[in-house]
């Protein structure tokens, strides 16, 4: 026989137990919902992938300079003979900057002029140096000229020489045959290697100019009599 209240026991037992096992999911629970309760931090922003990331700020690249050519004693002869050749040295008066083709003189440089002067031929050469409106253009485009002035025409005809390869030849103090004949593809009034123009236009003897060239090394004037082409 059990005793009596005995059979109480057992059950006391199990109630115990369970209590005892249920408590850690209780005290979880309560916790649980409590911390749920309380607000998170936010999280830190995560930063963009550089790959995706657009740039700030577009720096733009820097423009080539302008190319300038300086004004030598070798140059100023050169220039100064393409003037004589050309008919606009007028004993190196400002004056041949604004001469169009046949003598006439323009009252503004702020442009090329191009006006078509009919005179033995038609021509629309105009300045120090008779440039053709489509010379100019490019010229001027490529060393970022603004205006048809004195120095900007100086600046233009020596980017012309130089393209012709005769600079370098000038540059060492020479007018040679070669640099001439390299001129004359440029200016009608420079000779080829056989003495005539590459135009068929009239045009300086190789000996005339040299000597006008050297003069002007020299620090020489020639005068202009002979100079003006018809």
């Amino acid at each position: 026989m059990v005793a009596k209240g005995a059979s109480r026991g057992p059950i006391e037992a199990v109630g115990t137990t369970v209590l005892l096992l249920a408590l850690p999911a209780l005290i979880s629970s309560r916790y649980g919902a409590a911390l749920a309760a309380v607000p998170l931090p936010p999280a830190p922003p995560v930063p963009p992938s550089p790959e995706l990331a657009a740039p700030a700020i577009a720096v733009a690249r820097p423009t080539p300079s302008a190319v300038r050519y300086p004004l030598t004693r070798q140059r100023r002869a050169l220039l100064a003979t393409i003037r004589f050749a050309e008919g606009t040295w007028a004993e190196g008066s400002p004056d041949g900057y604004r001469t169009l083709y046949g003598g006439a003189l323009v009252s503004s440089l702020e442009r090329h002029p191009d006006i078509v002067v009919v005179k033995r031929y038609a021509s629309a050469a105009a300045g120090a140096y008779q440039m053709l409106p489509a010379t100019w253009k490019a010229a001027s485009r490529r060393l970022g000229l603004s205006g048809f002035g004195p120095a900007n025409q100086d600046q233009a005809a020596l980017y012309l020489a130089d393209q012709r390869g005769a600079l370098a030849s000038v540059d060492r103090g020479q007018l040679s045959d070669e640099a001439m004949a390299r001129l004359a593809g440029e200016w009608a009034s420079f000779p080829l290697h056989h003495g005539g123009s590459a135009y068929g236009q009239p045009v300086k003897r190789a000996g005339e100019l040299r000597r006008f060239f050297d003069a002007q090394l020299r620090g020489q004037v020639q005068p202009t009599a002979a100079s003006r082409l018809g």
